[in-house]
């Protein structure tokens, strides 16, 4: 198929559906073989340690030293989506993803066992949040894609001195065949569990309903009688791929990657360090807020990034009951809005009540910049028909330095292709490079 066509027939089909086109996995399927400045674009598709599931249980491990890519590499993406032992994906109304995280870590080269030292993002959560890449239910319908020059550089020979980079990946899923209460489940309601203490044995605070302390690895939630039995347990496993391009400093602008918590309110408070919580409860709104109708619970906080440059990618993380995260400057224009779309099917990457998508913001470079300590304002919309436990409000960036790009100016790609229907979009650079 000629590829101008492609991006045509893809346009069309983007005014007719209510789901963003191209997938994560069409960029994946569609990219193999693309040469960027001399340099191919390489693949590889793993899978994870497998964990087993009966009705109503808990995985929540950390998988060390899992299979990965070597080398001195620029990252272009990473998806992932859970399967069964035929390779077939597993729907969340079955499945819940929590969430998957992946995140590179030294260890002292020759020694199995022995110490190891981590490797965080560089985002003021780097402590609780520190991943490279990490998704939850929209894991299928939410790009990863790096755009064109840019890329995530591992491997730079800047480890500490008899050490060497190692990756961890943790998958987070929830069993909910049989489930008495899904929604309740995938939320983490703590009387669901039964558990009066998190995983380290501590007793769970007074007035803590439900979130990360109450579904821990191993914990099960309610079940119909007709599972509590145990159920048929089943093998699955998160299959994922990653797409790199080996590092040249003359073709590959490196990115600095930053994730936001609407929970961190220590710049509001006046504190020194960040205040990440990760998660929040929204209370169902007021009588009469009902009757006016209006039910969005809003929360609204400031971070500050210690550095500054170019935001080249930007997606917000939502749960179910989700309706929008927005990012703003100091002065606040806005930088980002990115939208949560929930599936109306029954089929894998389309589930009906879940969310199987976020919008991104692909900016061109240039055109979105922070300065350093800059105060970004993060907010987060959800629907407060009812209360709801264990949500999130997270913003993932990557920023490029001004001066990186200037250097790599004369390799740059020619612009993206942009829709802005039914979401915003762009036909990524090394699409268009075959177009031309």
């Amino acid at each position: 198929m000629p590829p101008l066509f492609l991006v045509l027939l893809i346009a069309f089909a983007s005014a007719t559906t209510t789901a963003p086109l191209p997938t994560a996995r069409a960029l994946v399927d569609d990219a193999r073989g693309y040469v960027y400045n001399g340099h191919l674009l390489k693949s590889k598709t793993f899978l994870s340690p497998p964990f087993s599931l009966r009705p109503g249980s808990v995985s929540n491990k950390w998988y060390m030293d899992v299979a990965f890519p070597r080398g001195h590499l620029a990252l272009k993406s990473f998806n992932g989506e859970v399967v069964d032992a035929r390779g077939a994906p597993v729907p969340l109304h079955e499945t819940y993803l929590h969430h998957w995280l992946v995140e590179p870590y030294y260890v002292a080269r020759g020694g199995e066992g022995g110490q190891t030292l981590p490797r965080a993002n560089s985002g003021v959560c780097k402590g609780s949040l520190g991943q490279y890449f990490g998704l939850g239910s929209e894991t299928r319908r939410t790009l990863t894609w790096v755009p064109d020059p840019y890329g995530i550089e591992i491997g730079g020979g800047d480890a500490p001195e008899g050490y060497e980079e190692r990756w961890s990946l943790n998958v987070h899923a929830i069993d909910t065949r049989g489930a008495v209460d899904k929604p309740g489940c995938t939320e983490c309601r703590c009387d669901l569990y039964n558990v009066t203490v998190d995983e380290r044995g501590h007793r769970i605070a007074e007035g803590y309903a439900g979130g990360l302390h109450c579904c821990y690895d191993q914990t099960r939630c309610r079940v119909e009688d007709g599972f509590a039995a145990g159920g048929e347990p089943r093998e699955l496993f998160l299959r994922y791929t990653v797409m790199w391009v080996d590092w040249s400093d003359a073709a590959v602008v490196p990115v600095r990657i930053y994730i936001l918590d609407v929970t961190d309110t220590a710049l509001l408070d006046g504190k020194p360090e960040p205040g990440c919580k990760v998660e929040y409860t929204v209370e169902a709104c007021s009588s009469e807020n009902r009757a006016k109708n209006d039910c969005v619970d809003m929360k609204v906080t400031k971070e500050a990034l210690p550095r500054g440059g170019d935001i080249v990618f930007a997606v917000g993380h939502q749960h179910s009951g989700g309706i929008g995260t927005s990012l703003h400057g100091q002065d606040g224009r806005l930088l980002c809005s990115s939208t949560p779309i929930y599936g109306d099917g029954e089929e894998a990457g389309n589930e009906a009540g879940y969310i199987v998508g976020m919008s991104t913001c692909y900016p061109e470079p240039g055109t979105v910049r922070i300065r350093d300590g800059e105060a970004l304002t993060v907010v987060s919309n959800y629907t407060g028909e009812r209360r709801r436990t264990g949500v999130m409000g997270h913003f993932y960036l990557l920023v490029a330095d001004d001066d990186e790009q200037q250097q790599a100016a004369p390799n740059k790609q020619p612009p993206s292709l942009c829709f802005s229907f039914p979401t915003s979009w762009c036909v990524p650079a090394w699409m268009m490079g075959n177009l031309q």
